[in-house]
């Protein structure tokens, strides 16, 4: 079999030396320091299949049953020495390029022995046909016959020092900075991210240090004679900094060579032994920086805002939620100290806090960025600023946000004594928010919206916006002290009580009853209690909802039946907006359709959940259990015990706040909904319109300006004909990507990004946010409509809001995948002792209903057992 060696500076070959191989005959080649290597050409792999097979299963079963040459392992053995370790890696033509990494897809053997390299080189080999590798291609949109495999059989460094460096700021693409991160031993402990490492900034400023307080190194395991040990490091090296002084410049000038000869900023892997540096792999740093960028660069982003807008969003719904968020963001940027000239010279910026993509609601990042860069802080300490803040894409900074530091200085402490004294009142200006809310809320409630025009129904749209959408100052703040609490528990958990369990922080937020997201669960399986316990109940709620709730309303005498529909109504009255898709404005809330509530009240009664088949208290214990650790590991440490208590105690009482201010949102958004049901209602009386729901598909500002005679068309009609069509292809249609990137005009860009997946290879990592263990099937669930029950599957589903709750109860599982550790789901999964795991990327790609898992709720990993 034919080799390439490092010597054969003839053979640039891309198609049989790869991408990494190519790459190392040119550094050879090139006088960097390479430790020595061989490649097995994809050419001669290839011809070795093609000589015996040609479909996939038969390419898998002869890869795993041949057996290389006696004279090719003498020849690998005469040239590396019978005792040598290799590393045996892929080296594919489409890896490492600038447009596709296929990082960590392919397999990579360290520290192989001569002895195991015939096994080693069939592992690396197969993984070009695993079916991780198949779905990348597929995301990326390459061509799979494109795509061909080399082998590198590389020395192995048993390093002194590890690392990682970019020769541009991988975050945003600066080329003017450059980042090394290193540890003690091999750098798998850092590639894998087992090991904190030290980081090391280098820019016209100079280099900053980020000395990490390092425990472990891997080393070379020599008692098995493969693979690697955890060994503990010594006090004095647990702080001492990887690298000197004169190794920071070595790579520095590195990052530099590789960058003058491949002609872009290059992301190497290094290794130091006995001081002297090797290069291990160079490739391009591949970001979403590389392609140009116009002035109309824009990052869109619904990870988070999809919980709150699921699917397609009608006009009216975005006009309204549109303008919402331009007065929110307004006003909290005036609470964090942003000088009211800035704010209105810059509405455009929070004008466009939004986006609707082919009827999705969107984020849009770049607005995000230059709000941030208002702040007065952003002066002081941009990229701290950035990294706290979790914004990793840069956009260009109009010099007209960048204030003095000086002047941020005081705007800072002005703030901060500001925010001081409102976190402190932020209880009392809950309770007079709720107030006010109820008493404008049972005003409107009280009004016969049956009986008033269109124009009347304008104006008390437009009076309840100015009492009570415009003063949001109590949730703003509440959000935002729970973001700043929930991480400082976090945190504080992890330096405090270093404990085993990941999930401390989440368990010690367990079991607050005053948190209102469970009530409704709790009510409607009340109900179905209730109905269980009497079996001539229980007939009479059989049949379709509509005639059950039709029967409920005309029963006049039988006293269970009566006693049934109070508490239904009851609970319509307390929680009749609390729904899927709640705060869209086009969503049928069970006060308007209460035969949805009958279906989910049904669907309890058939599976027999009642009070006493929900009533664990897993809950209670994950907080006690998680209480009693405090005490054991902080029970003479006073201070810090008092000081960990103080945040918990502030931390329970905001995220609690959060959801509960959400629901009054929800209620708010209710009387909204409602008071444009009814203007629908009036335009289809005067044959404006065909149907009284199309309301939804006028814009806020068109309903406005046509009952006050500001409209610009006056054909309702043919609009909204135009706009259902375009808003049911965008049903049909693939939804744009979780992140995405458009240059220009936004609708006529090319939308540029794609959904990664968090598998590997039969594995799912997310979020865990309520512990536990479950091995069952899952049921993939679009809509909770879709069905009654889950009767003990998994539930996993793209995203939920607070509508989702009453499927809860029949799963054993929830598995999500968008969402955060204070998403709905990760809050209420925790109220109801249900391990549930969110932020699971590429989740609807990987998993289909009938796939049996195991999940842990703790470290949020998934295994898929069985496909279906």
């Amino acid at each position: 079999m034919k080799i390439i060696s490092e010597n054969d500076i003839e053979i640039i070959d891309i198609k049989n030396a790869g991408g990494k191989g190519t790459n190392l005959i040119h550094l050879k080649n090139q006088g960097f320091p390479v430790p020595k290597f061989i490649i097995i050409p994809a050419n001669e792999l290839t011809d070795l299949i093609s000589q015996n097979v040609n479909d996939d299963n038969a390419i898998i079963n002869f890869i795993e049953n041949y057996r290389f040459p006696d004279k090719f392992i003498q020849d690998i053995e005469g040239l590396f020495g019978n005792q040598a370790l290799l590393a045996v890696r892929s080296s594919a033509s489409m890896e490492d390029g600038q447009e596709s990494s296929f990082a960590g897809l392919f397999e990579s053997m360290m520290y192989v022995p001569i002895s195991d390299i015939q096994s080693a080189i069939r592992k690396v080999w197969l993984s070009v046909y695993a079916e991780r590798v198949k779905k990348y291609i597929h995301s990326k949109k390459l061509d799979s016959r494109h795509l061909s495999i080399a082998i590198i059989l590389q020395e192995m460094v048993e390093a002194d020092v590890s690392g990682v460096a970019f020769g541009a700021n991988p975050a945003d693409g600066n080329e003017e900075e450059q980042i090394i991160n290193a540890v003690f031993g091999a750098g798998e402990g850092l590639v894998s991210g087992q090991l904190d490492a030290d980081m090391y900034l280098i820019n016209a400023a100079g280099i900053k240090e980020e000395i990490a307080d390092k425990k472990h190194q891997l080393l070379f395991d020599d008692q098995r004679g493969h693979g690697l040990k955890k060994v503990t490091l010594t006090t004095e090296k647990q702080k001492q900094s990887t690298l000197n002084s004169s190794q920071i410049s070595e790579l520095k000038t590195l990052l530099s060579q590789l960058r003058n000869h491949f002609k872009a900023p290059q992301d190497i892997e290094f290794a130091y032994r006995n001081k002297e540096l090797y290069l291990l792999q160079s490739r391009p740093i591949t970001t979403g920086n590389n392609k140009s960028k116009t002035e109309n660069y824009i990052l869109w982003d619904n990870s988070n805002i999809i919980e709150s807008y699921p699917g397609v969003t009608t006009p009216l719904t975005f006009s309204f939620i549109s303008q919402s968020y331009q007065q929110a963001y307004q006003l909290f940027s005036a609470y964090m100290g942003v000088d009211p000239k800035v704010i209105a010279k810059n509405q455009q910026v929070f004008k466009n806090t939004l986006g609707l993509i082919r009827g999705r609601v969107y984020y849009n990042l770049k607005t995000w960025y230059l709000m941030l860069a208002m702040l007065p802080g952003y002066s002081l300490n941009a990229r701290y600023m950035e990294t706290m803040m979790g914004v990793k894409e840069r956009f260009d900074i109009p010099k007209d946000y960048i204030i003095s530091k000086g002047q941020a200085y005081w705007s800072i402490a002005k703030t901060a004594f500001k925010m001081l004294k409102r976190m402190f009142s932020l209880p009392r200006k809950r309770k007079e928010f709720m107030l006010l809310l109820e008493e404008i809320i049972s005003q409107y409630k009280a009004i016969d919206f049956n009986s008033k025009s269109a124009p009347e129904l304008l104006k008390l749209y437009l009076d309840f916006e100015q009492q009570l959408l415009n003063q949001w100052k109590a949730p703003l703040l509440n959000d935002f002290f729970a973001m700043i609490w929930f991480g400082s528990l976090q945190k504080s958990t992890v330096k405090y009580l270093k404990s085993e369990n990941p999930n401390i922080h989440n368990d010690l937020l367990c079991g607050s009853s005053d948190i209102i997201s469970t009530q409704p669960i709790h009510r409607s399986i009340a109900i179905a209690t209730f109905i269980n316990q009497d079996e001539d109940l229980k007939a009479f709620f059989e049949g379709s909802p509509e005639i059950v709730w039709k029967n409920l309303q005309s029963e006049k005498t039988d006293p269970d039946i009566l006693a049934l529909n109070k508490k239904i109504e009851d609970y319509i009255h307390d929680f009749g907006e609390r729904c899927v898709g709640e705060l869209k404005l086009e969503t049928l809330s069970y006060e308007q359709a209460p035969e949805q509530l009958i279906r989910v009240l049904q669907s309890y009664v058939q599976q027999n959940i009642t009070v006493k088949s929900t009533s664990g208290n897993l809950e209670l214990e994950l907080r006690a259990n998680a209480e009693k650790e405090i005490q054991e590991k902080l029970r003479f440490k006073f201070i810090k015990k008092w000081w960990l208590r103080y945040i918990l105690k502030n931390t329970r009482q905001l995220v609690s706040g959060r959801e509960n201010l959400r629901y009054e949102r929800t209620r708010a958004f209710g009387i909204v909904r409602m008071l444009f049901s009814h203007i629908g209602k009036r335009f289809y009386e005067e044959d404006l319109i065909e149907n009284s729901r199309d309301i939804f598909y006028l814009t806020k500002s068109e309903i406005e300006g046509y009952i006050e005679g500001r409209a610009v068309f006056s054909d309702l009609k043919s609009n909204i004909t135009i706009r259902k069509a375009e808003y049911e292809r965008f049903e049909t249609e693939e939804p744009p990507p979780e992140r995405f990137s458009t240059n220009g005009i936004v609708y006529s860009s090319e939308i540029s990004g794609s959904e990664e997946t968090s598998s590997n290879d039969g594995e799912l990592k997310g979020i865990g946010c309520c512990p536990g263990k479950v091995r069952a099937k899952v049921r993939l669930v679009k809509h909770p409509n879709e069905v009654d029950s889950l009767n003990g599957d998994i539930l996993v589903t793209s995203s939920t809001d607070p509508g989702w709750v009453t499927l809860f109860p029949s799963a054993s599982g929830i598995i999500v995948e968008r969402g955060s550790l204070l998403s709905h789901s990760a809050i209420v999964s925790r109220e109801m002792g249900i391990p549930c795991i969110v932020s699971v990327t590429g989740l609807l790609k990987q998993l289909k209903s009938g796939d049996e898992v195991l999940m842990d709720g703790s470290s949020g990993i998934i295994k898929i057992l069985e496909a279906k």
